[in-house]
């Protein structure tokens, strides 16, 4: 038995002792997204959640696309699915199912309800129902709630042969129309939609509602535990009317959780579409977009997102995290286990005048000071470099270490260099810096002792290579865009994202492949983006920043 951590483990530790619903039994959980768009980071706490309680179980969670919708459904969606799960680490074996594959069973399921007395096949339009569906006070009504039971069998057989366009008719179950829940003021269990549907093609035109599909799918499959977001929770009534009312032998327990919301994004599938088609982001694997894709396209790593789902916990009140959290969870990972790297994104010419001609030297340099099995470089050293525009500034701001003429700076691992003039255009911009070496100083350390206040970082000009650096920055400028008085679009970042080409990049990153990530030193960590970086052309996506002034609670 796995040790209780949060509310949901404490249900099944209890369900699992001697005499409990479950003794005995393999702890048996499922994920069933929807295939109508791609998961997002609201959606990988749900499937730790589901995979994560059957694995500190011993148990098994499969994986099922709740395809009962065909509206937006799309094989696109499944296939990315499964590649998110399988990179977060996940596997359901051969437990992969669509609900589609039960409609023969919850048709059969609505056959025999309507046999019991407890369905009827209602011919109220959707608003002629909002209109009778009453309020706290006053019960809801239909004219056909009492329909003999032969009528609704012929109809709904009819229902399903195709005689009646959309909207004619609905299968309602018959439960209690003055029900203070009103998700149990018979509610519809089936709908007409002459859609085709993305598997099975025209076969059928009636479809089942997910109310009535999911606790059925759940219990054709065994699930012990359905766990799924707290907007279920006054679904959950219903959820154990149809299995108490169908014949089936499981009779799965569902839980609610708290779902994920995140400051300066949005979450909901519809409006991360509606960014897409309005070309506001390029595609559901934007690197500013929350969705799995896009964040491993970013630089995101499994390990980050793990750690962020566990530190948040299992609650049952909804809350909003900081993004800034998930970018810290990030940063953790990568501090650990990126190689380091010097590029330099906006370069500036550093001509080092008392430096050998046609001389190169090579500086050996740890791919990561925090893991020794990482080893080492060799990076090169010659008489021109790159550095960064901003690491020179002709009159010096107050409080500026870095370089400016009269000032000395160490060059990071190679040596100290004193400035002593600057090039300049016709329109007066700077466009090289000179420097003198000092040669005592190899390695970066003074031969007599002398305190350098700055370092910076550097490429060799005559080896390094091209990129193109991708900058970004939040997607929304606000913290909540999804509050419901205010239009999520009206807050798009302008500034989110910031393409630089012409950076320069030492020698040793021209065969980065896609995803390799890196720490630039003093710049950030970056992805080599897994789409457009090729040999030759690199692109590299800046996943987050080397600092931030977040600090998580204790």
């Amino acid at each position: 038995m796995a040790e209780s951590k949060n509310f949901i483990h404490q249900i099944i530790d209890e369900e699992l002792k001697p005499g409990g619903r479950v003794y005995g039994q393999k702890i048996h959980t499922r994920f069933p997204p929807e295939p109508n768009g791609y998961l997002h980071i609201g959606h990988a706490k749900a499937l730790e959640i589901d995979f994560g309680t059957a694995e500190a179980y011993g148990g098994i969670c499969n994986l099922r696309m709740d395809d009962t919708n065909p509206t937006k459904e799309d094989e696109e969606y499944v296939e990315a699915i499964k590649e998110d799960i399988h990179w977060l680490g996940h596997d359901w074996e051969d437990r992969f199912f669509y609900a589609s594959e039960y409609f023969d069973q919850m048709y059969d399921f609505a056959v025999e309800l309507i046999k019991k007395g407890l369905a009827y096949v209602c011919e109220l339009t959707p608003d002629q129902m909002r209109e009778m569906r009453g309020d706290t006070k006053t019960p809801a009504q239909s004219p056909y709630r009492n329909r003999p039971i032969e009528e609704s069998l012929d109809l709904f057989a009819r229902m399903r042969a195709g005689e009646f366009e959309d909207g004619k008719m609905t299968l309602r179950a018959k439960i209690d129309l003055a029900s203070g829940n009103f998700n149990m003021r018979d509610p519809v269990i089936y709908r007409i939609n002459h859609l085709p549907h993305h598997r099975l093609g025209d076969k059928w035109c009636i479809y089942p509602m997910y109310d009535f599909a999911h606790p059925i799918e759940d219990a054709l499959e065994g699930i012990t535990h359905s766990l799924c977001s707290l907007e279920f929770e006054a679904h959950r009534p219903l959820y154990d009317w149809v299995v108490n009312n169908i014949s089936v032998e499981c009779k799965p327990r569902q839980i609610e959780f708290a779902r994920l919301g995140i400051t300066h994004t949005v979450l909901s599938k519809r409006k991360l579409r509606a960014m897409i088609e309005s070309g506001i982001v390029s595609g559901w694997d934007d690197p500013r977009m929350p969705t799995l894709c896009g964040l491993r396209r970013r630089g995101y790593t499994p390990a980050s997102i793990h750690n962020f789902s566990e530190r948040n916990g299992v609650a049952k009140i909804n809350s909003v995290v900081d993004f800034a959290f998930l970018e810290y969870c990030l940063r953790e990972d990568l501090n650990e286990h990126a190689k380091r790297a010097m590029a330099v994104i906006r370069p500036i010419k550093l001509i080092i005048d008392n430096y050998p001609e046609g001389q190169t030297e090579e500086f050996d340099v740890e791919n990561n000071p925090k893991d020794e099995s990482m080893g080492t470089r060799k990076v090169s050293f010659s008489k021109e470099l790159w550095i960064e525009a901003e690491d020179f500034m002709e009159v010096p701001a107050p409080k500026y270490f870095r370089l400016y003429p009269g000032n000395e700076v160490r060059l990071k691992s190679a040596y100290i260099v004193k400035c002593v003039s600057c090039d300049h255009d016709a329109e007066g911009n700077v466009t090289a810096v000179h420097c003198e070496y000092d040669e005592s100083s190899r390695g970066g350390n003074p031969a007599d002792g002398r305190k350098i206040k700055s370092t910076i970082h550097w490429v060799n000009a005559a080896d390094c290579i091209d990129a193109e650096i991708r900058l970004y920055d939040r997607l929304f400028t606000t913290e909540q865009p999804d509050l419901a008085d205010c239009n999520y679009l009206d807050f798009i970042n302008p500034d989110s994202l910031t393409v630089v080409k012409g950076a320069k990049l030492e020698s040793s990153l021209a065969d980065a492949a896609p995803e390799d990530r890196f720490q630039f030193l003093r710049n950030g960590y970056f992805c080599a983006d897994s789409k457009d970086s090729k040999p030759g052309a690199l692109v590299f996506n800046k996943a987050v920043s080397l600092k931030d002034s977040y600090k998580p609670e204790a």
